[in-house]
């Protein structure tokens, strides 16, 4: 029997921002919420990322037991977009100034001699524990993977166009679902003895992992960050096939389940090509068109690598002293 569109229960709150939030999608709209507290939460603390990420579900699949109706309720909207300023404001506080597009994408293909990143430590010394970890933590990410990236399509014209649908094609599996980079990866969590349910482990994954599907669910819903939200996805298809050979070496060695292997070993064919394309048809075609786009750009690539980075800095700090990653342990 074919089930319908899997929705997983609301989190537990963590916060006051947070907690009013899922208090409200408790019941049935409207509501009213303390917009000035929310402007006054930490932008990368527990509340406002929680917070921000129930807001944001609500465009993709929404939660078991809550009204569509919440979707564009204007009371939660307003929250919402008092969230994302804070978040924005504080990203772009520790972004460098402008920079040259071409250098920034060339960054993000050179690879440290000496790197010390998460696959680096899971390929050379990790264990078993920290790699489920992992998996739980990107589950939030990859069992969505490709859907944020879509939002842009209508935003776009053009050779840019063109080639990011052809892209967004092989990672929607080329037309056959059980293809689809999201269902790979939830056979993978399958494979390493977890659960493989759309954001099961909302609940035990912390700040700076929400944070990162935070910024793309941004920039997707907006189409004056549509620049960033292109800015993003070239970052990670950029830098996706070097990572993804270390992960599948990691897991090779530590003989985990075909199945975790080739989710990673998918992305370093797919992600080899798709980096070029990225590269030169989409990137280049948008800036192009339109030049004004490129420090959007620009923000999306560093956004996407500084969130990216506090979250291998929350992870590595973690497994240095023993200590679970998690807010709630597998």
């Amino acid at each position: 029997m074919l089930q319908g569109l899997e929705t997983a229960a609301l989190p537990a709150p963590r916060g006051p921002v947070s907690d009013a939030v899922i208090t409200a999608l408790r019941s049935a709209p409207p509501a009213r919420f303390a917009v000035e507290e929310a402007r006054r939460a930490d932008p990368h603390g527990e509340d406002l990322q929680l917070a921000l990420h129930v807001c944001y579900e609500l465009h993709y699949r929404g939660f078991r037991d809550v009204s569509a109706d919440w979707e564009w309720e204007p009371e939660l909207i307003r929250l919402r977009t008092a969230l994302e300023g804070v978040f924005r404001d504080a990203l772009h506080a520790e972004l460098p100034g402008r920079a040259d597009i071409g250098e920034v994408l060339d960054e993000l293909l050179v690879e440290p001699v000496d790197g010390h990143g998460v696959s680096h430590h899971l390929r050379d010394r990790g264990e078993w524990w920290q790699m489920r970890e992992y998996l739980v933590h990107r589950s939030i990410y990859h069992l969505k993977e490709a859907d944020p990236h879509a939002w842009v399509i209508p935003r776009l014209t053009g050779r840019a166009k063109a080639a990011l649908v052809a892209v967004e094609f092989d990672e929607f599996g080329g037309g056959r679902d059980d293809r689809m980079h999201s269902q790979l990866y939830a056979r993978l969590l399958t494979g390493a003895g977890l659960e493989p349910g759309y954001l099961h482990y909302l609940d035990h994954v912390p700040a700076p992992m929400l944070a990162t599907v935070n910024l793309m669910s941004m920039c997707g819903l907006h189409r004056g960050l549509r620049g960033a939200l292109v800015g993003h996805f070239a970052a990670a298809e950029i830098s996706t096939a070097p990572s993804a050979t270390r992960m599948a070496k990691a897991l090779r060695r530590m003989n985990a389940h075909p199945d975790c292997v080739e989710f990673f070993t998918e992305h370093i064919e797919a992600d080899a090509v798709h980096e070029q394309v990225m590269r030169h048809d989409v990137v280049g075609d948008l800036v192009a068109r339109e030049p004004e786009l490129v420090d959007s750009v620009v923000f999306g690539v560093r956004a996407t690598e500084l969130l990216e980075q506090r979250l291998a800095d929350h992870l590595l700090g973690a497994w240095a002293v023993g200590r679970s990653s998690l807010i709630r342990p597998v």
